[in-house]
């Protein structure tokens, strides 16, 4: 089976603490019937983009900068690794998650993950 990431794409500053309640509720459910379906791999939530460090080699050198990579109206808010058949039941499993995150999602195969590339 091939693996798919799932990215959860946020608008910044939107889901106020209240609002996440019922929206975790609705992905726990998700990742439970992902669990039970075999199909669940990993999922992550994470911080703000504001929280990121980008890391960069110039001339040999290791450089740091505070803040995401790309300055944008939305990021990635968090992610689910999943196992598919097929790309049809991978995006039938986005679907999903798109209706409990109300949020779009992207669904992406991952290089390696059923031997058919070399990751390398």
């Amino acid at each position: 089976m091939k693996q798919y990431l799932l990215s959860i794409y946020q608008p910044d500053g939107t889901l106020a603490s209240g609002d996440l309640e019922p929206i975790m509720r609705d992905v726990e459910a998700l990742d439970r019937e992902l669990k039970e379906a075999g199909a669940w791999v990993f999922a992550g939530g994470l911080h703000p983009a504001s929280s990121a460090t980008v890391v960069r080699v110039r001339d040999g050198e290791s450089l740091t900068t505070d803040g995401p990579f790309t300055e944008g109206k939305e990021h990635i808010g968090g992610f689910t690794v999943i196992r598919a058949s097929d790309l049809d039941a991978a995006l039938a499993w986005g679907r999903r998650l798109s209706r409990a995150t109300t949020l779009p999602v992207e669904v992406r195969p991952m290089h390696g993950a059923d031997g058919d590339l070399d990751p390398a």
